[in-house]
């Protein structure tokens, strides 16, 4: 299992099964010549969707094993037709994507682990997230388009034009996000 430009095979740090099981990351190159690499980076793109709490507890299920950090990132941005608010002040959006991350980690975990940083980003999200994607290893976003079948634009957008690999995940059926097991990625669904 490998994934984005940190975790190239051959370059840098790759997921290994131990032979008294497990999962440990390594880097690729070993001995006193080695250079240290970077832990994996994993973005999760977080709306307050249900979609969005069920991608936190996936991307938990992704970092455990790897050691890895998870950012949780919310984006926020003036509407158009700006003007009138520029008058009234934009601190209103930034606080509503504070709080609807804050709420998200809330109803994914509780309390964060450790693991997991919140940050909330000024712009679209589309943009964002794609730029990120040039020094993260994974992207995990949440799937909120229209029916069983279309993605929405985020996803559709990182998925077609991210330079990391993109995980989509779908909220519960029943529109409740489920406990994702943290046995190890076998568990994932």
């Amino acid at each position: 299992m490998t994934f984005g430009p940190s975790l190239a095979a051959g370059s840098g740090p790759r997921l290994v099964r131990r032979a008294t099981g497990g999962n440990v990351a390594t880097a690729g190159k070993q001995g006193p010549s080695a250079v240290p690499e970077r832990r994996p980076r994993i973005i999760v793109a977080v709306d307050g969707s249900d979609a969005s709490v069920a991608a936190l507890r996936v991307a938990r299920a992704v970092a455990e094993p790897l050691g890895a950090p998870v950012e949780a990132w919310a984006c926020w941005d003036v509407p158009a037709g700006y003007g009138v608010y520029l008058a009234v002040g934009i601190e209103g959006f930034k606080y509503a994507a504070e709080q609807v991350l804050g709420q998200a980690i809330q109803d994914a975990f509780g309390q964060a682990p450790p693991f997991v940083h919140s940050r909330v980003v000024r712009g679209k999200p589309g943009p964002v997230l794609l730029d990120a994607s040039r020094t993260a290893s994974l992207l995990i976003v949440g799937r909120r388009g229209h029916g069983s079948f279309v993605l929405g634009s985020v996803s559709s957008t990182l998925v077609s034009h991210a330079h990391c690999p993109v995980l989509v995940v779908h909220a519960a059926e029943t529109g409740a996000a489920k406990e994702v097991p943290r046995t190890g990625a076998a568990a994932l669904p």
